[in-house]
């Protein structure tokens, strides 16, 4: 059976834009899929790439053109100031790690609400609150928030270890076997590589 590894933050915009694909494209593969959530302020510090703040300005001036295309592209809404970004990925990252250790929920409606919450409703990710409305709306236990954070702490810097070693530097990135693929728009090139059509 197909693996994808699924390297991810719930603050990335181009996670929003991946939207469920990932998860369709996996079981319509037969394919186990596994989130991996990790800083990527300190997956760009280890491999080369910069924070957004740290950019050229024309370099954020086309991000904000290319976030506007896709959003139209796909249908799916965006704010492109929202306003709660940057904020702290750790806890939403933190239970995404624990629900998926625990199970019994969605975890692409997990992962789709968290960041849904940051670019289509002005709400805070890093807040319990906005955590727990996610992780129930998926099916999860919201007590998740709390009780799931030791082990998401465990876990997380964990990610970011494999996440170097294997050779992602963004999110979203995904690996299959050998093959690597970074961002939402080569998503296609996942399914083409799983066989299969989304």
């Amino acid at each position: 059976m197909a693996h994808i590894d699924y390297y991810l933050s719930p603050m990335s915009p181009w996670v929003h834009m991946a939207g469920t694909r990932p998860a369709r494209i996996a079981q319509a593969a037969g394919a186990t899929l596994r989130y991996k959530p990790l800083d990527p302020s300190a997956l760009f510090h280890r491999t080369g790439g910069k924070v957004l703040a740290d950019r050229h300005e024309s370099r954020k001036a086309y991000r904000l053109q290319e976030l506007q295309r896709w959003s139209d592209r796909l249908g799916v809404p965006i704010k492109l100031q929202p306003a709660f970004f940057p904020t702290n990925p750790a806890p939403a990252s933190y239970a995404i790690i624990a629900a998926q250790e625990t199970g019994g929920g969605d975890m692409a409606a997990l992962v789709t609400g968290l960041s849904r919450a940051c670019w289509e409703e002005d709400r805070n990710i890093a807040e319990d609150e906005v955590i727990r409305d996610c992780l129930s709306a998926a099916g999860f236990d919201p007590s998740l928030a709390f009780s799931g954070m030791l082990q998401g702490a465990e876990i997380y810097p964990r990610n970011l270890e494999d996440a170097v070693e294997q050779g992602v530097f963004g999110v979203p990135f995904f690996v299959m076997g050998e093959a690597r693929f970074w961002g939402q728009d080569r998503l296609d090139f996942l399914a083409e590589a799983a066989g299969v059509q989304i």
